[in-house]
């Protein structure tokens, strides 16, 4: 059995395992691990969410985990299509460790999606982890996604879903947080998003409402400490901080935007993120 990928296999049993996996309701008997564990004092999040993630899903996990990006945090995600892989990606750009956790086997021949096995490598290459319950070779059946949802859960201090529609897997990984006691943290959307469904749901249950970095270490008792801010704005970024002269409301700057009101809408919530935004009595303003 080859290994071209930078990690070597080991299988860990449970006195292997960080503690919070231990402590879950039926812990895996075993896993096959490549690459390593985050160093200890390193707290773990989950980031979960569609498949099939919006623009404004996107560039919110993008921005919210680079504002992680000077903290001990290690990002666990399923290293599926959509939020799975962006959530390792953007935990790589911003030099966080990073856990795939698959329902494949975790042999180069076996990981799944085959479109992610070079983010697999790179998660490898920089010192983060790939592991399964399953045997390196297996090929993964429907049902092998729930369980491994379980590990991801049990890995992490808190779950963050980016986005989730009222049918969305995500709801039962969301669920999960709340049975083991894990932090449920969402980000939210217009009512009228369908892809909010979740988070909102959550969010009305008691689940906590994350709409910048600093509300992430808040719930994973990290300290605030000031981060050296990134003064690179997008094209899109620059524009729409330039239409916000005077207080106005988010449709009025839509039609006034040369963009999209998507685009629009998604360039507000990163420059909001990024402190230089605001919403106030329902208008938006440049951050005073």
């Amino acid at each position: 059995m080859k290994h071209s990928m930078d990690g070597a296999l080991r299988q860990l049993h449970p006195r292997d395992y960080p503690q919070s996996l231990r402590e879950i309701p039926q812990p895996p008997e075993s896993l096959w691990m490549r690459g390593s564990f985050a160093a200890p004092g390193t707290k773990h999040l989950a980031v979960v969410g569609s498949r099939a993630l919006t623009p404004y899903g996107r560039d919110a996990a993008k921005a919210l985990i680079q504002g992680l990006s000077d903290h001990p945090v290690s990002i666990v995600s399923g290293l599926a299509l959509g939020a799975d892989a962006l959530a390792h990606e953007a935990a790589l750009a911003a030099g966080l460790h990073t856990i795939a956790v698959l329902g494949s086997g975790v042999s180069d021949a076996a990981i799944s999606p085959r479109t992610n096995f070079p983010l697999a490598t790179q998660i490898l290459a920089s010192g983060g982890a790939v592991l399964s319950e399953n045997p390196p070779e297996h090929t993964p059946y429907p049902s092998d996604f729930p369980k491994r949802n379980r590990i991801v859960v049990g890995l992490s201090d808190a779950v963050l879903v980016i986005e989730a529609g009222e049918r969305s897997g995500t709801l039962i990984t969301a669920r999960l947080a709340a049975e083991y006691n894990r932090d449920l943290l969402c980000v939210p959307h217009r009512i009228t998003d369908p892809h909010g469904y979740g988070a909102h749901l959550f969010i009305r249950l008691g689940a906590a409402l994350v709409a910048s970095p600093e509300h992430i270490l808040e719930a994973l008792g990290l300290s605030q400490t000031p981060r050296k801010v990134d003064p690179y704005l997008s094209e899109n970024e620059s524009a729409v901080l330039a239409l916000l002269e005077i207080p106005e409301r988010v449709e009025l700057i839509c039609k006034r935007s040369p963009f999209s009101e998507e685009e629009t809408r998604a360039a507000l919530v990163l420059l909001e993120i990024k402190g230089l935004a605001q919403q106030k009595y329902g208008a938006w303003q440049r951050a005073s």
